[in-house]
């Protein structure tokens, strides 16, 4: 029997923290303490099953209208997961990359980030996107002006020229999103990498999303059939 045929590149929209939060009466930040947590046994599962690329939708250029006091929490959450975190994922092999606009977050939040990315740069079990301040428009908009900067001839741009200015320029595209949280849309995450991704909902808030769900996923994945439009 051949062996399973593993995405190399999953991208997660890690939905529903908030919504766990206020279904046990708990303060919202107390959710994306659980969602930070939720992460770790995916990362590993991930790394272990063979997956390359892990890429998690962490906070969306859309999250700045939430109200400042979750705003704040979520930089402080971010930065204090990230200098807990490093030590770990640089034993267990994880690449740290960091793709959205990272110079719009407080510059503590950017100088661990940074930090982090230093530290696992020599990681070749799992490659991790954080995808923070991240839009998959404001993507397309930046490798556009990149671009236009580089005075790229318009004749010489095709899609694979496009592709090495977005912000994961020289990894796989996506294969699979995984959406947690009920609802059924990709909400502006990864468009042009996740043309031809399959696309599988989980109705459990991602605070509750295990590393067995993550299997699921896969396994799912693993049944369809991919004619990429043949």
């Amino acid at each position: 029997m051949p062996d399973p045929v593993r995405p190399r590149h999953v991208a997660i929209i890690a939905d529903g923290n908030r919504r766990w939060a206020r279904e046990r009466g708990l303060p919202v930040l107390a959710g994306h303490v659980q969602g930070i947590e939720a992460i770790r046994p995916v990362v590993r599962r991930a790394r272990d099953r063979g997956v390359g690329t892990l890429s998690v939708y962490t906070f969306s250029t859309e999250n700045w209208a939430r109200p400042d006091d979750e705003v704040s929490g979520l930089f402080n959450l971010i930065d204090g997961a990230v200098r807990q975190y490093t030590d770990e994922l640089i034993q267990e092999g994880v690449r740290v990359q960091v793709i959205g606009r990272l110079h719009q977050a407080p510059s503590d939040v950017q100088r661990s980030i940074r930090a982090a990315q230093d530290r696992t740069r020599e990681g070749v079990a799992l490659t991790l996107n954080i995808c923070f301040n991240y839009s998959g428009r404001a993507e397309i908009v930046d490798a556009a002006r990149a671009l236009v900067a580089a005075r790229a001839d318009p004749n010489a741009i095709d899609e694979s020229h496009f592709a090495e200015h977005l912000y994961t320029a020289g990894q796989p595209d996506v294969d699979l999103v995984i959406r947690t949280g009920g609802d059924q849309r990709t909400s502006n995450f990864l468009l042009w990498q996740a043309a031809y991704a399959e696309l599988v909902f989980c109705p459990k808030y991602w605070p509750d999303f295990t590393a067995d769900d993550f299997d699921t996923a896969l396994a799912d994945f693993e049944r369809r059939e991919r004619r990429f439009g043949g």
